[in-house]
């Protein structure tokens, strides 16, 4: 019986019965120790159907041993593995070190993890209990909180009970119930429903000191003699004061641990140093301090432990710190050694190796060469398993054991270089204030400077970014390792928005074909020449190369080879685990597709990008995610989540000095305006915009904006400069897209003889462009405007159903409703039959995917690969999807597609 949690009883009801309808959920239960976590998750598991539970319980001591916690949930339906797609199966089998092979892609394996739920649910309901969450191994907790942040409609309930204020275990992005300490009331109820022999002054002085913990409230009564618990003297002999219930509650434990022989704490110690489970393990580890299986029998009887199935289980986790910590160092030393000892009698695979590595460089305080060793292949097999948290400790712990201080700065760096890549970055950065950069080689060199500067992005400013990539710059000289380090400085430097900054870097730069795109992005436009085309980086290039070629294509409005580079990256990503450089590879991917039209697909891109960025802590790249998606929203008219987006952005970037996101923020914000036709609003944010960002091409990007803004505020004298700019980048680039957006400002400022020709020169370099429908339809839009006004109504009807048709095939409402706003104005009427109001547009994002893939033929197992979806979730989509284009089988949509109403990308 649980005491004063009928609300939280009733909520994992709700879910548990929800379930049950096929409808999948997840929740944080959080809370200090013992404040009855573990309690609700026993109130889940008898809640929920027979049969239907798979359980995992962090364990401290294991949290450096990759995917431990993944396995022991998902051991209970091991035989479902094979049943999964071959990539997922295969992701799976790598992670368990099943294979040998290595898990190249989070996402696959992310997606494994919730294949596997789906299909132990099994058309039920299925419930997963994800005890102290806090100390599960890293790698396990990342793979499943994707799948619990994509649970749909498989009928899985995924519960996490996490204690706070302990390092680690860090959830975001699902439902939160934090558990406060009982009433006096309830805890009076618990006391009395199972402790007798209390005196009420007893009764009262343990629930004032247990403040409403539970297990406080159980376990203090415990450490008090008859006497005490009479109350004929101190009846509590815990100390008063402010110490909180967790120091209370261990101090009894403690109590209780001291009471027993010294042969049963010697056994309970090596059992908390590895706590594996296996009391075989344990007992063969205990004959080294002369202890016997009957030597458990106190810690049994005292329900400390707990015995069975040839298993051993402390009853709470308390008392397994409690009996480590409270134990000298030279017998936890002993215990660590013992049970090295014990794990190379039985080593049988990777996983043993990893344990008595680990055992063995706790049992050694100064250096050992050979154990250091054996942490750097600890190291090397969790990270091929992307167990990156788990390799940068082994890492760090090979640093301390090594006694060759270049080794050392080495495998410290590696340790800062795997920290980063699992997005530890307050960690990264602790790391490297203890490497000597004097003993690196170049390589190693380049690396730690560029580690540097990430950790620099995101907590501190840009401007600092690239003083530490010159730094190194200047020592590599014309080492072959300076391409990556000067790409990286030539974008810090632009993001802080430094015209100066950038003329510095550019000094840097060689004049060689291996820095070329170094050399255009370090200061695009600087030339009388204009722009180089054609521009790639080598083969064998890293990110940052290709990265800095892809924004320097989208500079110049090559938006096709743009959205080119930038899905290479995303895909090599994926493919190689580079979680690091994934965020920025989406963002670049993002804004290619806003450009093209692909709004949708935009949104979704960047969506993804601030999720990773996020988790993994790129507070920088979050930036200018952010304001990428504020842009999506204004073309929306979503003004809330715009202004929302856009707010958050312009706090960091202004606290950071990242002027170009912040121009980019503001932009989000002038553009919303526009749409919304508060043209005032509109040029004071695209001023600031502009203001923000010093060189004149990395602000082209806004200046139509800008332009229109100041014509329809009715200030033209503010237009005139933009309109120079403009035209002046476009010429330098030569590309029609960007001569286009020229023409049309030029045509809203030019002498009213030389307006139309200025149009209609850019509606056909849009057209030779196929790029930018956006844009196109503006420039229809403001050419139908003008030919309303010179009364040319049937002309103007033309351009206004065309920026119509395409402003609803994007989705920009505002802007669609201005045209037909206009349209109406000049004596037409709009099309009822637009996109907006077919079958198709009535389904969402995901339904439309999702049947444009079932039309193909693809299984739903097919589509829930390729979309990082659960074979169930796509069945419901579908489900949901046939009622609304008026058929009742899957095998009825590839004729549907060939109907009129279909768009065309479907």
């Amino acid at each position: 019986m649980l005491y004063g949690r009928a609300a939280e009883q009733d909520r994992i009801h709700q879910l548990l019965s929800r379930a049950r309808e096929g409808v999948s959920s997840a929740l944080v239960i959080h809370g200090e120790a013992g404040i009855g976590k573990t309690a609700l998750l026993g109130y889940a598991a008898d809640a929920a159907s027979p049969g239907r539970v798979l359980r995992t319980v962090g364990i401290e001591t294991e949290m450096e041993l990759a995917f431990g916690g993944l396995h022991a949930l998902l051991t209970p339906v091991a035989d479902h593995v094979d049943r999964l797609p071959e990539p997922q199966a295969a992701a799976l089998k790598a992670a368990f070190g099943l294979s040998g092979a290595v898990v190249r892609d989070r996402l696959a394996l992310g997606v494994a993890v919730l294949s596997s739920l789906s299909q132990a649910a099994d058309g039920g309901s299925l419930l997963c209990l994800i005890d102290d969450a806090q100390w599960l191994d890293q790698a396990s907790l990342d793979a499943l909180t994707f799948a619990a942040r994509r649970l749909r409609g498989e009928g899985v309930v995924m519960l996490f009970a996490l204690r706070d204020s302990v390092p680690g275990g860090q959830i975001t992005g699902l439902p939160r119930l934090r558990l406060q300490g009982l009433d006096s009331a309830s805890a009076d109820a618990l006391l009395t429903g199972h402790v007798a022999d209390l005196s009420p002054n007893a009764r009262d002085q343990i629930v004032e000191q247990a403040q409403g913990n539970p297990l406080a409230l159980l376990e203090l009564p415990t450490a008090l003699t008859v006497e005490q618990r009479a109350g004929r003297v101190n009846p509590v002999t815990l100390p008063a004061g402010p110490a909180s219930p967790t120091s209370r509650i261990q101090e009894t434990f403690q109590e209780q641990l001291r009471r027993l022989p010294d042969a049963t704490r010697s056994m309970l110690l090596v059992a908390a140093a590895d706590d594996s489970g296996d009391l075989d393990l344990v007992l063969r580890a205990s004959t080294r301090f002369g202890a016997t299986l009957e030597d458990l029998e106190p810690a049994e009887r005292a329900r400390l432990v707990l015995l069975a199935d040839n298993t051993l289980s402390f009853r709470h986790p308390l008392i397994r710190s409690v009996t480590y910590q409270d134990t000298p160092l030279a017998r936890r030393l002993a215990a660590h050694r013992a049970l090295a000892d014990a794990w190379g009698d039985t080593m049988a695979g990777e996983q043993q190796a990893d344990r008595r590595a680990w055992h063995l460089a706790a049992a050694t305080t100064g250096t050992d060469e050979d154990v250091a060793d054996a942490m750097v292949g600890v190291a090397q097999r969790a990270g091929g398993r992307q167990g990156t948290a788990s390799a940068s400790a082994a890492y760090e712990r090979a640093a301390q054991l090594t006694t060759v201080p270049a080794r050392r700065a080495k495998l410290l760096a590696s340790a800062a270089f795997t920290s980063a890549e699992a997005g530890q970055f307050h960690r990264t950065a602790a790391l490297t204030d203890r490497i000597n950069a004097l003993a690196l080689d170049p390589a190693m060199l380049a690396d730690f400077a560029r580690v540097r500067a990430i950790v620099e992005l995101d907590r501190g400013t840009p401007h600092q970014a690239t003083r530490i990539l010159l730094a190194c710059a200047d020592r590599l000289g014309s080492s072959a390792d300076l391409a990556p380090v000067l790409a990286e400085a030539v974008a810090t430097a632009q993001s802080s928005g430094d015209r100066s900054l950038m003329t510095e870097v550019a000094a840097r730069i060689p004049a060689s074909s291996e820095h070329s795109i170094a050399r255009a992005m370090a200061d695009p436009g600087g030339s009388d020449t204009g722009y180089p085309t054609g521009l790639a980086p080598a083969r064998d290039a890293g990110f940052a190369e290709r990265i800095l070629a892809g924004t320097y294509h989208r500079l110049i409005a090559d938006h096709h080879t743009a959205l080119q580079v930038a899905a290479a990256c995303v895909r090599d990503c994926r493919d190689h685990d580079v979680v690091g450089w994934l965020p920025t590879s989406l963002h670049l991917l993002a804004e290619a597709q806003m450009s093209l039209g692909l709004h949708e697909e935009a949104g979704s891109t960047a969506a993804e990008g601030l999720a990773l960025a996020e988790r993994f802590g790129r507070n920088h790249r979050a930036t200018y995610l952010r304001g990428t998606l504020a842009a999506h929203a204004a073309l929306r008219g979503e003004r809330d989540r715009c202004t929302g987006l856009s707010g958050v952005a312009l706090r960091h970037a202004d606290a950071h000095g990242i002027e170009q996101a912040g121009a980019h923020a503001h932009r989000a914000l002038g553009l919303l305006d526009l749409g919304l036709g508060q043209a005032e609003s509109a040029l004071e944010h695209l001023e600031a915009a502009r203001a923000r960002v010093e060189h004149p091409v990395l602000s082209a990007f806004l200046l139509p904006d800008l332009v229109e803004a100041a014509i329809r505020a009715g200030q033209p004298d503010r237009a005139s400069g933009p309109v120079l700019a403009l035209t002046a980048w476009a010429q330098a680039t030569g590309r029609p897209a960007a001569v286009a957006l020229a023409r049309r400002c030029q045509a809203m400022t030019a002498p009213d003889d030389a307006t139309e020709q200025h149009f209609t020169t850019a509606l056909r370099l849009h057209g030779r462009s196929s790029a930018q429908p956006f844009e196109r339809a503006r420039t229809e839009l403001l050419y139908g405007e003008w030919l309303r006004r010179e009364r040319r109504r049937t002309d103007a009807r033309h351009q206004l159903h065309g920026a119509l048709e395409t402003f609803e095939e994007l989705g920009a409402l505002p802007w669609a409703a201005r045209a037909r706003t206009e349209l109406q104005a000049c004596g037409g009427a709009a099309d009822l039959d637009s996109p907006t109001n077919t079958r198709f547009g009535r389904l969402s994002p995901q339904e439309r995917e999702v049947v444009r893939l079932a039309a193909t033929g693809a299984t739903n197992r097919e589509i829930a690969a390729q979309l990082f979806l659960s074979p169930r979730t796509v069945g419901h989509h579908l489900y949901r999807a046939f009622p609304k284009l008026g058929i009742s089988s899957r095998t009825e949509l590839p004729q549907v597609l060939l109907r009129d109403d279909a768009p065309a990308d479907l």
